[in-house]
């Protein structure tokens, strides 16, 4: 048994590692970042790009001098060769995302646009079917702007922008007011509505359909990638087992 850490007057063995670092949960990032070296290690990396990726994680860091890069190893308790493989990394993940699954964005997105569409809408809430009623007539008939309606009656925190709510995308609202506002056209007002303890009246006002745009692939990208590593750690990973098997050598 050897000390691997000191930290106080605290002492810890290559022994009890593995106990504390289950009971701290931090073995599930572990095996997180296990999982992604292990996918990207035959991911190469040209002289230029590993410069200038070394060069980006110096400024990240405001690593500009000698003093400060030993200052930094010391408190992260890495070598210089450990530095020069972290500062690639990002870089070889991002070329690592870009081949398994960019030829995958364009069907993917096709699946998932309907939630990323957004819309700008108006909304009143009331937990009163017969007043709900009754600012709808008021609005369908021109007696009164939805947007007077909604500062005087409405009961949440749409009241203090005349209950107007957005640009949101469509899976941000509760599912039944994102049903409603996808099957309506602009400036189109929807009839009171039980939804939950409330009714509400709608209107929507913009919707703006989603584009493949390199931002939107950026966030897909990441999301396929961050579900398959969701998926390589719940079928590669068993920490119980582990930690049974520690628990019966400690004993």
């Amino acid at each position: 048994m050897s000390i691997v850490l000191q930290i106080g007057d605290q002492e810890i063995s290559d022994h009890n590692l593995y106990r504390l670092l289950a009971q701290y949960r931090l073995l599930p990032q572990l095996a997180k970042e296990i999982i992604i070296d292990q996918a990207i290690a035959d991911i190469t990396c040209t002289p230029e790009e590993t410069a200038q990726a070394k060069q980006q994680f110096y400024q990240k860091n405001q690593l500009t001098n000698e003093a400060q890069l030993k200052a930094w190893l010391d408190h992260h308790g890495m070598t210089p060769q450990q530095l020069e493989v972290i500062s690639v990394r990002d870089l070889k993940i991002e070329k690592f995302k870009q081949l398994t699954w960019s030829d995958k964005l364009d069907p993917y997105f096709v699946k998932c646009k309907g939630q990323l569409d957004r819309v700008v809408y108006s909304l009143i809430r009331t937990k009163d079917a017969g007043i709900a009623q009754e600012l709808y007539f008021r609005i369908q008939e021109g007696e009164n702007t939805f947007t007077e309606l909604a500062r005087q009656y409405s009961e949440g925190s749409e009241a203090q922008t005349g209950g107007l709510i957005g640009p949101v995308e469509l899976n941000v609202p509760h599912p039944r007011i994102s049903q409603i506002l996808s099957a309506s056209r602009p400036g189109q007002l929807s009839p009171p509505t039980r939804v939950g303890d409330w009714w509400i009246i709608l209107r929507l006002e913009k919707y703006m359909s989603a584009q493949l745009d390199e931002a939107t692939r950026q966030r897909l990208i990441n999301e396929l990638f961050q579900a398959w590593l969701l998926a390589q750690i719940q079928q590669n990973v068993a920490f119980s087992s582990i930690i049974e098997a520690v628990e019966i050598k400690q004993g």
